[in-house]
């Protein structure tokens, strides 16, 4: 079986989350996935980029990396920046932890991720960016009436 995918490189900055999600909102839609499932996938898509644009450079001057792969019945969301990197993944990943509390809902990415997807795997290095990895088995697919 082939693995399809789609990779985005873009600017680190917040006006093209939405073009990135777009993008690989679509790819996925390819499947025929519920509406249900393809909304939670959008989610997950959104906290996973706002953190790498949020936190892993001072200014608009670094890249995001987005993949979306479908591979039988699961998809993979790849994000990877090459910034400043996580010191402490278990620290990050616990819920209400922020590094930018003045933020409505900060903290609360790696939790969301978490609740729309079946599998989050965070790698990083500081001060070499962050690499992460979602996985997703799409349970419903639309009916063809």
């Amino acid at each position: 079986m082939s693995k399809k995918y789609i990779k985005i490189e873009t600017q680190a900055n917040i006006e093209n989350l939405a073009p990135i999600r777009l993008c690989l909102s679509t790819f996925f839609s390819n499947l025929n996935i519920h509406v249900d499932e393809l909304v939670d996938i959008k989610t997950a898509i959104s906290e996973a980029v706002s953190n790498a644009i949020d936190h892993a450079y001072d200014k608009d001057n670094g890249k995001v990396i987005a993949i979306g792969e479908i591979e039988g019945d699961f998809i993979h969301i790849i994000v990877q920046d090459f910034g400043k990197g996580i010191e402490d993944i278990s620290l990050a990943m616990t819920p209400t932890y922020t590094t930018k509390a003045e933020e409505e809902h900060a903290g609360m990415g790696f939790t969301i991720m978490e609740s729309f997807m079946d599998e989050v795997i965070v790698d990083s290095k500081v001060d070499e960016g962050t690499t992460i990895t979602l996985t997703r088995r799409i349970r419903q697919r639309q009916s063809n009436i």
